[in-house]
């Protein structure tokens, strides 16, 4: 069983070293933050149209849209088929351009036409998950916001940091044990580390800076 103080040492020392790996090595989802900057217009479609979508391919269609729709306003205008075509191809692009159109409609019928900034008002948004609801809440507002996708999830886990089965578990888990500080940066550095080194299948434990600490749950010797 480990200790609250181990758990606390081992969370500073992995903190620190996605932190470094982030820095210092080049990922999709650096890429695909530059896209969608820190608006939060900008940063809400963008997630939503990441979902069961490389970043690289979202990056890409993100940056199409934005020149062609800047804000709601844009939105309500562009026609289904245009905004279908327009996010072509991420997953899901039919009923993902469906879900965007109604957004419009429903940030001006349930917020006065501002988009809203806590988990539980945006999870009301059309395509809104926890997990776009607490990306936009710590990028776009800069709040304290735990967002799990299958890297956070993945990795948390491959550590032994917790013991979870599904995402929510895992950020009920977090909540509890991270320190506020690291909330926000929790997602974006470890999906970085996903994405470039503590990858889903044959992970390069060998170049890890997190292995004399990782207790490589379920990673095959």
């Amino acid at each position: 069983m480990t200790s609250a103080l181990e758990r606390k040492t081992l969370i500073t020392f992995v903190h620190r070293g996605i932190r470094r790996h982030f820095e210092t090595h080049p990922s999709p989802v650096a890429d695909f933050m530059a896209v969608r900057t820190l608006a939060p217009f900008r940063v809400l479609v963008a997630t939503i149209l990441s979902a069961r979508t490389r970043d690289q391919t979202t990056s890409a269609v993100s940056e199409r849209l934005f020149k062609t729709v800047k804000d709601l306003e844009d939105l309500s205008r562009i026609s289904l088929a245009d905004l279908t075509n327009l996010i072509h191809p991420v997953g899901f692009y039919r009923t993902k351009a469906r879900l965007l159109k109604e957004l419009p409609d429903a940030v001006t019928t349930l917020f006065a036409g501002r988009i809203p900034d806590t988990v539980e008002d945006l999870v009301r948004l059309p395509g809104v998950g926890r997990k776009t609801a607490n990306l936009v809440v710590s990028e776009a507002f800069d709040k304290p916001g735990i967002c799990v996708d299958v890297h956070v999830h993945r990795i948390s886990n491959r550590l032994g940091l917790i013991r979870t089965r599904t995402p929510l578990e895992t950020e009920t888990t977090l909540r509890r044990i991270l320190p506020a500080r690291y909330w926000k940066t929790w997602n974006r550095y470890l999906v970085a580390f996903g994405q470039t080194l503590c990858t889903p299948r044959n992970p390069q434990c060998a170049d890890c800076p997190l292995r004399p600490r990782c207790r490589r749950v379920g990673v095959k010797a």
